[in-house]
């Protein structure tokens, strides 16, 4: 077998057994504890709230009753550093001001968007993280990819196009800031084999090729899809169809991962079919799992699911410890037909973002899969409408959701029922339609917020 041929980036690593693996990480982690606690007033802090001690985590289980760190600490903690400190790290950065090279950015879909800080230490890492993913997929060196993603800050932005380049493959890093006729333009031009956007960016390409360039997405030669920053390349089986046809036959892999530690990726299937992403660094991030409500830990075996809980190992910068993140997943602990070793997982939503209708609880992407299952009769492009944040619902769900370009308004009634009809089945829930013309909903470059808050308007 050649190098090029190995199915594994970093066999040694990749295929640890499990046993030697957990060793790692709590090895690891105990010097990570020691580490944050002597380095970031806001991991002290967090000792100092549990009353404990570094010395006191002797296992996964000791490690668990620390507390969680949230989002809102994060920014925080952010907020206070500036105030303090002239900088928006100060308070979770461990490393020193002169050690950090590079900071990072969430999109801020959610909010003020969170800073990661990385050493150069940390930066290697997420290399190796970018290259384990791309590896696995099939992507070799030479191969090209464009990186048709948010570029500035994101962490799917930079970081990203130095672990292609990291792995030996051509990185295009056209990003998305110029629109999709450039991101097309430079398809044709630099004949990349892999396509790197979120499934909503990738469909409206689909929508627009003809009009940009003259030809079908069909024909520019994509092998490889790859899923970033939304939901939908995984769990939504539709959409991956929608992806892997529009882009002529292309494979369609869900990932995760950017400048942070935490980094997972599927593997080939159907399009039509999803098993879920294996984590790739497992070596460097720590997964735990909590009740989304009562935030108690729940146990990792096959088939669980809870809040995805992140803590960093052997990391310089910003080691985030702990830290509940807001996805709701489900972990299988045995592999699926891939045979590749470590956990495995789907996200199945955002605990910030569920919805409560008549006491059922609902996730936004649960209504986008249902939608999607009448493609290409509807567009997929829609959009949840509130009268005010959630999670409770004042019935009936409103859905704002475009038909397909050859559906007619003589078509809609036969249509609108069916979907309402899979949405009492499947989720227990009647939504009220509003129909739009193909193409009315903005195309998100960026994630996809499928939540919109917007006043009932008064009676006559």
């Amino acid at each position: 077998m050649t190098a090029d041929q190995r199915p594994f980036w970093n066999p040694a690593v990749e295929q640890m057994p499990r046993d030697e693996l957990r060793a790692l990480q709590l090895d690891r982690l105990k010097a990570q504890v020691k580490y944050n606690f002597e380095r970031s007033p806001f991991f002290h802090g967090k000792f100092e709230e549990a009353g404990a001690l570094p010395g006191d985590i002797h296992s996964f289980e000791d490690f668990a009753r620390l507390p969680l760190m949230t989002k809102a600490e994060h920014r925080e903690a952010q907020a206070r550093s500036l105030e303090e400190n002239g900088n928006p790290y100060s308070q979770l950065a461990c490393a020193d001001p002169e050690e950090i090279v590079r900071i990072n950015a969430t999109s801020g879909t959610t909010g003020a968007p969170t800073l990661y800080t990385l050493t150069r230490h940390d930066v290697e890492v997420v290399n190796e993280m970018h290259a384990r993913k791309y590896w696995r997929a099939g992507v070799r060196p030479g191969d090209v990819m464009l990186q048709a993603v948010a570029l500035s800050m994101f962490t799917g932005g930079l970081p990203l196009s130095q672990g292609i380049m990291n792995m030996g493959a051509c990185v295009v890093p056209i990003g998305v800031e110029g629109g999709a006729r450039r991101v097309l333009e430079f398809a044709e031009l630099t004949k990349p084999k892999a396509l790197l956007a979120t499934p909503s960016f990738g469909r409206h390409l689909i929508e627009t090729c003809q009009k940009h360039i003259g030809k079908p997405a069909s024909a520019l030669g994509f092998m490889w899809f790859f899923s970033v920053g939304e939901p939908g390349g995984g769990g939504d089986a539709e959409i991956r169809i929608a992806l892997a046809d529009g882009f002529g036959g292309a494979k369609v892999f869900d990932h995760t991962g950017g400048g942070h530690a935490f980094h997972a990726i599927s593997a080939d299937e159907p399009a039509a079919e999803f098993s879920g992403m294996y984590m790739v660094s497992e070596d460097h991030c720590l997964l735990e799992l909590v009740d989304p409500e009562t935030k108690a830990p729940v146990k990792i075996t096959d088939g669980a699911i809870g809040e995805m809980v992140w803590t960093f190992l052997d990391w310089r910068g910003g080691p985030f410890m702990r830290y509940a993140i807001g996805d709701v997943v489900q972990v299988w602990t045995t592999p699926d037909r891939a045979g590749w070793p470590g956990l495995r997982f789907k996200i199945t939503g955002r605990a910030d973002d569920m919805l409560i209708v008549k006491g059922v609880n609902i996730y936004p992407q649960a209504i986008q899969n249902v939608v999607m299952a009448h493609y290409p009769r509807v567009s997929g492009a829609m959009r949840i409408v509130l009268d005010r944040p959630g999670p409770a619902v004042t019935p009936p769900l409103r859905l704002r959701l475009e038909y397909g370009e050859d559906v007619t308004a003589e078509d809609l009634p036969a249509l609108e029922a069916e979907i309402v009809a899979r949405c009492r089945e499947q989720l227990r829930l009647t939504p009220e339609l509003k129909w739009l013309a193909p193409g009315t909903l903005p195309r998100q470059a960026m994630k996809t917020n499928l939540i919109e808050i917007e006043s009932r308007e008064p009676s006559e």
